[in-house]
């Protein structure tokens, strides 16, 4: 789900662009340093939680600079303000299928990519037609494809604070009021 993230980060800002306006050093490194990262972010009950940050609407500094002997830089802590997303466990979430692979079918939601295991897309036996990127379900004759919009249900999460590319998110759509939208609205005006 998308959230408001407040918290404080310390920005080095290299020697190169200390000549002109710190400030606007310091507000155009922290931006660059912060958005587009998955961070570790306290919540209001001081646990903490992983965060992609998509963008940050407010920076101030906080106190002076520091300067540690034999680096040129200056580190300089700061208070922000930005727009995160902070994926659940067991959330629903809806996504677009992004890649078709033998085992399964990643599916994007927000900034993330997550794994929709080929026993976890329907209560069918599943054939895989490489040749046209689509799951298909022998006696249904639903399929699944690239580009498909479809709402899942995240089951497993280990999200590493490295990186996006490292992180590891579990999906299913075999559960009630899940699946292709195409499904769920056949569905509906059947019922």
């Amino acid at each position: 789900m998308y959230v408001i993230v407040e918290d404080d980060y310390i920005a080095r800002v290299p020697p190169d662009k200390l000549s002109g306006d710190y400030e606007s050093s310091v507000l155009d490194v922290a931006k660059s340093s912060i958005e587009g990262k998955l961070l570790d972010v306290v919540d209001d009950s001081s646990s903490v939680k992983k965060c992609f940050i998509v963008s940050v609407t407010e920076i101030s500094m906080v106190g002076e600079g520091s300067i540690v002997h034999g680096d040129g830089g200056v580190y300089q802590t700061i208070h922000y303000k930005a727009l995160g997303y902070e994926p659940n466990l067991q959330e629903v979430v809806e996504g677009i299928v992004v890649s078709v692979q033998k085992f399964g079918a990643f599916v994007r939601f927000g900034p993330f990519d997550g794994l929709l295991h080929i026993s976890q897309i329907m209560d069918d036996r599943i054939d895989l037609d490489l040749n046209n990127q689509r799951f298909i379900g022998k006696d249904t004759k639903r399929d699944l494809k690239i580009n498909d919009k479809v709402r899942v249900r995240i089951v497993a999460m280990n999200l590493s604070s490295s990186s996006l590319e490292d992180s590891k998110i579990g999906l299913t759509m075999k559960q009630t009021g899940l699946g292709k939208l195409e499904w769920l609205v056949q569905k509906k005006n059947e019922a």
